[in-house]
């Protein structure tokens, strides 16, 4: 217990000088080796494009760099060419897997296919790797954009998921533009807000499967 206030003045001078003393270490100098292992850490934490994983190993280059001026960036960039060239070639990077991975993962989150597909762009896959990705949903899911809706209106509670049909009406405009600015087109958000109830939705996708 501090009863002078001079004993208060002297244990926060103390403490803001120890504050001070702790210091933030620097970045390390990028070596190719150390390249090498930030990269596979985060593969083994994150799955990612190729363009992904680069735009991520520059940041990490660019941020020792600051604080090592003497860096050459042309030697480093091209140490992570190499190393994305390696782990496409051993496999640890494909686009195409991570698309299909994304865009299954992106269908059963509830997001519709075009922001699935702006997703994509925006790591750096291809537009034919991402259209093929799309495609591949037909095989198990006919009517993509449909099952993607029914997961979201599922996954927020509403149209026919709301219990009570009162509020189910006031909220209906509100719920349409939930889809509308999730991506989905107008016709597929009524179908879904407007839909009697979800097993109508269900069996309507299901079929579709036959």
């Amino acid at each position: 217990m501090i009863n002078n206030p001079d004993d208060y003045d002297e244990l926060s001078s103390a403490s803001t000088s120890k504050h001070k003393a702790k210091k933030i270490k620097p970045p390390k100098k990028m070596s190719e080796t150390r390249l090498a292992n930030i990269a596979l850490h985060y593969l083994e934490r994150y799955s990612s494009s190729a363009e992904n994983l680069r735009r991520v190993l520059e940041r990490r280059a660019m941020k020792s760099a600051r604080a090592h001026p003497e860096t050459d960036m042309d030697t480093v960039k091209e140490w992570i060419d190499v190393l994305i060239k390696r782990y496409i070639e051993v496999g640890l990077l494909n686009d195409a897997t991570y698309a299909e991975i994304k865009t299954r993962s992106g269908l059963e989150r509830g997001d519709a296919p075009q922001i699935i597909a702006m997703k994509l762009a925006q790591k750096g896959v291809a537009k034919e790797i991402s259209d093929g990705a799309l495609e591949g949903l037909v095989d198990d899911f006919p009517m993509p954009e449909l099952q993607a809706a029914l997961n979201m209106i599922r996954k927020k509670r509403i149209g026919p998921y709301r219990t009570d049909s009162k509020i189910r009406a006031e909220k209906r405009e509100n719920d349409l533009a939930k889809l509308a600015r999730a991506g989905f087109s107008y016709d597929t958000a009524k179908r879904m807000i407007d839909a009697d109830d979800v097993e109508d939705l269900i069996s309507m996708i299901e079929e579709n499967k036959n």
